[in-house]
């Protein structure tokens, strides 16, 4: 299921300033959740398993099952919306799973999604949004109109948001000629992916207004352009803030509060 993937030098030079022990794995088939049985293989590879568990609490009645199976007792990497690169640090030392999802996509891309996983494995205060949002996040669905789906995928474009801000500085740098690491290819590869966002940013208020994107699809869209540092749309801006870097869960459950209630007497 998981093989050691070999790095050239820009990833490495990644890895050494950030995730020096992280281990890189390609994935022979593709995952949201990984079942514990195979989880497990990971214990071949690494030192020490360090299951993640949530308590009941955290979570709402009718949050969604795979949430339920996550805060559980099993060894769960990755959740739905991950994407094509997974991180954990559950295992000792942290690893990347690179999944077979990637296959044709531009090899400068594939290099920045890793590279960003590396990133996010030293500066991220947490591997999930729940994780992130702890005892709040009951809090954050009470906050909102949306369906269980929904504040799913709002609580992890809140949570990309908060990361968002820690990563963005790292991948700017990396395109100064004095920052060490100077890597400039990942930094074009950074540039590219933010430059291919901003025109869905730009008409996103339209959109939502319409109807013809929900809510949490734009906080998930939006959420997604703070790391390649793009000015963001109302009510989103809110999110890419010192404020809410300082003040994490608790912010974004008001945030949510005051966007929601806004958007109701709107209406």
């Amino acid at each position: 299921m998981f093989e050691p993937r070999t790095l050239g030098d820009d990833l490495d030079a990644v890895r050494r300033a950030h995730a020096p022990e992280a281990v890189v794995l390609d994935c022979a088939r593709d995952f949201e959740t990984i079942e514990p049985a195979v989880a497990e293989q990971l214990g071949l590879l690494v030192d020490r398993l360090d299951p993640f568990s949530a308590p009941e609490a955290w979570l709402p009645a009718d949050a969604p099952e795979v949430l339920h199976r996550y805060a559980g007792e099993e060894f769960t990497v990755g959740l739905p919306g991950d994407g094509g690169v997974a991180w954990t640090r559950q295992t000792e030392p942290p690893v990347v799973l690179v999944k077979p999802r990637l296959e044709g996509s531009p090899e400068p891309f594939v290099e920045f999604l890793i590279a960003e996983a590396l990133v996010e494995t030293d500066v991220a205060p947490a591997e999930s949004f729940l994780a992130f949002f702890g005892e709040r996040y009951p809090e954050l669905a009470a906050a909102t109109p949306l369906s269980p789906a929904d504040t799913y995928q709002l609580g992890a474009a809140l949570f990309d948001a908060y990361v968002g801000r820690l990563t963005q500085p790292v991948f700017s740098a990396w395109g100064d000629p004095e920052n060490d690491p100077h890597l400039p290819a990942l930094h074009d590869a950074w540039t590219d992916a933010g430059e291919r966002l901003q025109p869905r940013l730009d008409g996103l208020p339209g959109e939502v207004a319409r109807g013809t994107t929900d809510f949490a699809a734009a906080a998930e869209l939006a959420c997604a352009a703070v790391k390649h540092g793009l000015d963001l749309p109302d009510p989103f801006a809110a999110l890419d803030t010192g404020a809410y870097e300082r003040n994490g869960p608790a912010f974004a459950v008001r945030w949510a509060e005051k966007t929601f209630d806004a958007l109701a007497d709107a209406d």
